[in-house]
């Protein structure tokens, strides 16, 4: 016979709490009987978990709202938008950018700085990082480089071309820092910004193509970033397409050389490995290509990769607008930080 457990009175209170301040998050301020309206849960309940949130210093009365309904006007109660911040970093092979945002996810601060020849990378990172995020609670830092990271230890597997960049930066950067520091591929936080505000929002399986100074790759499948084994997974501009590699048949330097057809030929070379082998369902085009050439070029890169592909293959432009790897970063510092300071 099957024993199920119950949660645990306090499990319950966890669960409640979590509930209320991820509504808090989506809806924005609201009142006692919204969230009883919102959670289902009773006067008692609500009332007790706002006393608790309060308590913990996660949220406060932002103000009043007597609009619906008579008699006193009913408190707001909101996020404390300081608890904590989160910074997100882009390291590019000229320059270090970094957005910096409050447990909501509103943007407080931004910096950016130049990488020279003979930089020391990990102050200049923690350096700039410090500088954007000031007095502000720092709580998490997600950076977005090129290259394999490696799963195990956070740190590249071999050098890019980032000048500075060696094994073990990160380390000294997390020294630096004294916080949670997490290394992703540039190309998979794009693929993040891509699935929550993008092209790929409500998809459950995509694909991102980066075309930009460097060509990769990012598989999001059943909604979850896959990362590979050894954090290759998406690593493109290997593949050879008749004897060339693909990033050589993408080279930023002789794009501009073909014509509309022939860069959406070439494209479809490469979206097709994936649509035989992952059947994605759509192929979104990032990076500076991807943005430039829109729906005209996601078309005529569907019109190729449809007389190549067995499976059906939707391709669409990116729509995330800005620095899409900033962007991820820091939706990817916001999802962990709010499972630390919320539970």
């Amino acid at each position: 016979m099957r024993t199920v457990k119950t949660a645990t009175p306090a499990l319950a209170r966890a669960i409640n709490d979590r509930l209320a301040l991820d509504l808090l998050l989506e809806h924005g301020p609201l009142t006692a009987p919204q969230l009883r309206t919102l959670t289902g849960l009773s006067r008692p309940t609500v009332s007790d978990l706002i006393e608790r949130l309060m308590a913990g210093g996660l949220v406060e009365v932002t103000g009043e709202s007597g609009e619906d309904r008579r008699g006193p006007n009913a408190r707001l109660y909101g996020l404390v938008a300081d608890r904590a911040h989160v910074a997100g970093v882009d390291v590019r092979r000229d320059a270090v950018n970094v957005t910096v945002a409050d447990i909501t996810g509103r943007v407080v601060s931004e910096a950016s700085t130049t990488i020279g020849a003979r930089a020391d990378l990990a102050t200049l990172i923690a350096k700039v990082v410090g500088g954007a995020v000031g007095r502000r609670a720092l709580d998490t830092v997600v950076v977005g480089a090129p290259g394999l990271v490696d799963p195990r230890d956070g740190e590249l597997v071999s050098p890019n071309d980032v000048p500075g960049w060696r094994r073990g930066t990160m380390g000294s950067v997390r020294e630096r820092l004294g916080v949670p520091v997490i290394l992703e591929n540039e190309v998979n936080l794009a693929a993040i910004a891509e699935l929550r505000t993008g092209a790929a929002a409500g998809s459950e399986d995509f694909v991102l193509l980066w075309l930009d100074d460097g060509v990769g790759a990012a598989v999001v499948l059943e909604g979850r970033l896959r990362r590979g084994a050894s954090g290759g997974a998406g690593e493109i501009g290997f593949l050879e397409v008749g004897g060339v590699a693909f990033c050589e048949l993408l080279n930023a330097e002789f794009i501009q050389r073909f014509d509309r057809d022939e860069l959406a030929r070439r494209i479809a070379q490469g979206a097709f490995a994936y649509a035989t082998l992952l059947d994605p369902g759509l192929v979104v085009l990032g990076g500076t290509t991807g943005h430039e050439g829109g729906d005209e070029l996601a078309e005529l890169v569907a019109d190729h990769l449809r007389a190549l592909a067995p499976a059906p293959t939707e391709v669409r432009a990116s729509t995330v607008t800005g620095n899409a790897v900033l962007q991820g970063a820091v939706a990817t510092a916001l999802d962990l930080a709010r499972d630390r300071v919320f539970g």
